[in-house]
């Protein structure tokens, strides 16, 4: 569990740069609900990094602005009743921000324009819906 976060490729987050947070959770838990600390923060210092090159940190700080509080990218995790299972929640929940914040941008879209012959299977389509109709309605 404890070490380094693999977000995808040769990201790595090392495990220095990870800071943890334990607190009492709400929700299911029983007796222990209120003496265990299972509810998890993980947070991770997008500015200061250096698992991220240049390019790909900008990106990063881009792309999860809104989600940053002066360059931390905090994570809750508290939906599992035991800390170990609600810690692995949040190091897939980060790995997978981080991931999509730093994926490439999608290829440009390039306009096409629909073929003649689907224009005209189209358009046949509708004339034979359109008689179809016309033949039901015939008979007021």
């Amino acid at each position: 569990m404890p070490g380094p976060l693999h977000v995808r490729g040769s990201v790595v987050i090392p495990e220095a740069e990870l800071g943890w947070r334990f607190s009492r959770s709400s929700g299911p838990g029983g007796q222990g609900v209120n003496t265990t600390d299972s509810r998890v923060e993980l947070s991770f210092n997008v500015e200061t990094t250096t698992a991220l090159g240049p390019a790909l940190k900008a990106r990063a700080l881009e792309r999860l602005g809104s989600r940053l509080h002066d360059g931390v990218l905090t994570v809750v995790a508290s939906e599992h009743r035991s800390q170990l299972r609600n810690r692995e929640a949040a190091e897939v929940r980060l790995a997978h921000l981080i991931a999509d914040a730093i994926a490439p941008p999608p290829r440009r879209r390039r306009a096409t324009k629909p073929s003649r012959a689907s224009v005209e299977r189209r358009l046949a389509a509708k004339k034979h819906r359109s008689d179809v109709k016309r033949l039901r309605r015939g008979g007021e």
